[in-house]
């Protein structure tokens, strides 16, 4: 069984348990990929615009939300699905963005398995519900401020027999 990268599957539905949390790593926010992706996919001036979002409430540009959760997707593939028996996700039940992030912000990638069970409609895959933050860190690892949430569904393949 292969892996959501194509390695082998080291993670079934039946290791991923209610309670279980996966420390999906830090990540640096690099602000040209920060601003490319804002001008490409989400080109408002407060993610643009430096001048402008400097003379703004803002302060400074702000990364567009869905650059974060890109981000946390990444992070996401990089440390669970690249090991796990993974299927394709039914969607999200929450998304929310709970402070502005910048250039040179440190994130902190939490995964918490809150919910899992076979699947009723596809047999050999259990739905798991997973809830994931995104905390800001300061340069010891310290946690500042949560800035991203997420609740989301995905398909896991059940080993099966041994």
């Amino acid at each position: 069984m292969r892996s959501g990268t194509g390695a082998e599957a080291e993670l079934f539905f039946e290791d991923l348990t209610p309670g279980r949390t996966f420390d999906l790593g830090v990540t640096t926010v690099d602000e040209a990929e920060m601003v490319a992706f804002a001008r490409r996919f989400d080109p408002q001036w407060y993610h643009v615009d430096p001048t402008t979002a400097a003379r703004s409430h803002h302060g400074r540009l702000i990364a567009s939300g869905f650059f974060t959760v890109s981000l946390f997707m990444r992070a996401y593939v990089d440390h669970l699905l690249s090991r796990a028996a993974a299927d394709a996700s039914p969607g999200l039940e929450e998304l929310r963005w709970l402070a502005p992030v910048h250039a040179g912000d440190r994130l902190a990638v939490r995964l918490d398995v809150l919910g899992s069970k076979p699947s009723t409609a596809r047999p050999g895959l259990g739905t798991v519900t997973l809830g994931a933050t995104m905390t800001r860190v300061d340069a010891d690892g310290r946690p500042e401020r949560e800035v991203l949430r997420t609740r989301f569904r995905g398909w896991f393949v059940l080993r099966g027999p041994a």
